[in-house]
């Protein structure tokens, strides 16, 4: 997808936000120059690790980053460069289902914009709105439309499994009643990030059953500790209520005051034309309804996704002879997050076979002098770093579970607390990472009229608002659990 690129001030963050990402890389260097242990200096993980966060920070490409770092790690630890390349091959084959579920479900995604539905809404909308002038009747109509982009947020992540594609189809047809509101659109990105981020680290119903059965589960028990019988649900549960925490203080106390934007920059960039019928509204229902009803009954949603974009072709919704370029537009949308997620299991399966994990472990435990408490703020913050720097905590999972979970077990973490703390440590970053498709999401959808700093009004409210409580809440379930 190609996301609306910031101008004038964001342009101007930009810059900024580039000095910021070399400092921080010189910063790294020194730290890990003068303090890091001259037993861990040549360690290949400790090394591709903070190489692939400098290289993310300073924007270059993450699975260019990815992959650099691999060979890297694979010189450090005497491998040749076949061997390297063999092991990166061997990892790649995990993440090749997830990419093609995203790009299944981006094709879905732009077959459900062709119903109208999103543009129905928009009018609906539109029509509250000009009925009065009423504070009290505009507060609810403000709370209504918090209330209707969070449930399609959450929505997009089970019951519609489209994740961010459904944005760019719904939020700009909602900019002109959201402007005539009022409505802080860093409220909104704010809402749109706990609704992508929340649910795949709690419910797991689909991309949480791929965060916490097929990544979570799946990398922890890999990496040593048997997970038979561990509910994700509970284990996950106290980091969420600090991820709900921050939504309602963003809700009701951050963001609830008015804002004020371009009317006419919105209507020059946006329409609201398009058409739908009675025949569309209902094909678009029945198509969703089967799509969710397969992916329970079959646990995948590439065949959910192929049922319901099949349902619009062969019901004239989606025309025939258009559904190859849809299909083609709804791949390009998805296709970047999916090769993040194949280049990262590459990149884990070269950190398994490097044989320096051990040695990390031994040495992470021995400077945390068998603490549990310190241990799981060190491993959280670590995560932290991780999935700032590639933007995807489906990514992270698998790196930092062949480090953490061997620690854990040598500390004496439970195997719900373990679940909690890779977890928690893979979520936490998602939001309020430049590079993470749960803020490039929301800020696709809010600054197609160049009214929204993809830094200053994505970034920094979902990090403040998200990261923090996250880190408070996951430490708390990884000593209490």
């Amino acid at each position: 997808m190609n996301y609306p690129q910031p101008s004038g001030d964001a342009a101007k963050s930009g810059v900024s936000w580039s000095v910021v990402a070399i400092f921080t890389a010189i910063a790294a260097f020194l730290v890990y120059s003068t303090l890091i242990p001259d037993s861990l200096r040549l360690n290949a993980v400790l090394v591709s690790v903070l190489v692939m966060i400098t290289l993310s920070l300073m924007r270059v490409n993450v699975v260019i980053s990815l992959i650099t770092s691999a060979l890297l790690a694979g010189s450090i630890s005497d491998h040749s460069i076949k061997e390297t390349i063999d092991s990166f091959n061997t990892g790649i084959g995990g993440g090749a289902q997830i990419a093609l579920s995203y790009a299944m479900l981006g094709a879905f995604a732009v077959a459900i914009s062709k119903s109208g539905i999103p543009h129905m809404l928009a009018d609906k909308l539109a029509t509250a709105v000009g009925k009065g002038e009423d504070p009290r009747h505009l507060g609810l109509v403000r709370y209504g439309v918090t209330a209707v982009l969070l449930i399609a947020a959450i929505s997009s992540q089970n019951i519609v499994p489209i994740h961010i594609a459904f944005i760019p189809l719904l939020v700009p047809p909602l900019l002109f009643v959201m402007a005539r509101l009022q409505m802080d659109r860093r409220l909104v990105a704010c809402v749109l990030t706990f609704g992508l981020v929340t649910p795949y680290m709690l419910l797991p119903v689909g991309f949480g059953s791929i965060y916490l059965n097929e990544i979570l589960l799946s990398s922890i028990q890999r990496s040593g500790m048997e997970t038979d019988g561990i509910s994700p649900l509970s284990a996950m549960a106290i980091p969420a209520f600090g991820m709900v925490l921050g939504l309602l203080v963003a809700v009701f106390i951050t963001y609830r005051g008015k804002r004020d934007y371009d009317l006419s920059r919105i209507e020059r960039t946006e329409s609201t034309g398009a058409r739908y019928s009675a025949k569309t509204l209902i094909v678009a229902v029945i198509a969703l309804a089967a799509a969710f009803v397969v992916q329970l009954l079959t646990e995948s949603m590439v065949f959910g996704g192929m049922i319901g974009f099949l349902i619009f072709s062969l019901s004239g919704v989606l025309k025939w002879q258009e559904g190859d370029d849809a299909f083609v537009e709804g791949m390009k949308m998805m296709a970047m997050v999916g090769f993040i997620m194949i280049a990262a299991a590459g990149f884990a399966q070269v950190l398994r076979d490097s044989g320096d994990i051990n040695s990390l472990v031994a040495t992470a435990a021995a400077l945390v002098d068998g603490s549990r408490a310190l241990a799981a703020l060190a491993m959280l913050i670590v995560g932290l770093l991780i999935t700032m720097g590639i933007g995807s905590s489906f990514s992270t999972v698998p790196i930092i579970a062949v480090i953490f979970v061997p620690l854990a077990i040598q500390l004496g973490f439970s195997p719900m607390a373990v679940v909690a703390l890779v977890g928690t440590a893979g979520a936490l970053g998602d939001a309020g990472s430049p590079a993470s498709d749960s803020t490039l999401g929301p800020t696709s959808g809010l600054n197609v009229d160049g009214q929204h700093n993809h830094i200053w009004d994505t970034v920094v409210p979902t990090f403040l608002h998200y990261n923090l409580p996250l880190l408070i809440f996951g430490w708390a379930a990884a000593v209490i659990l």
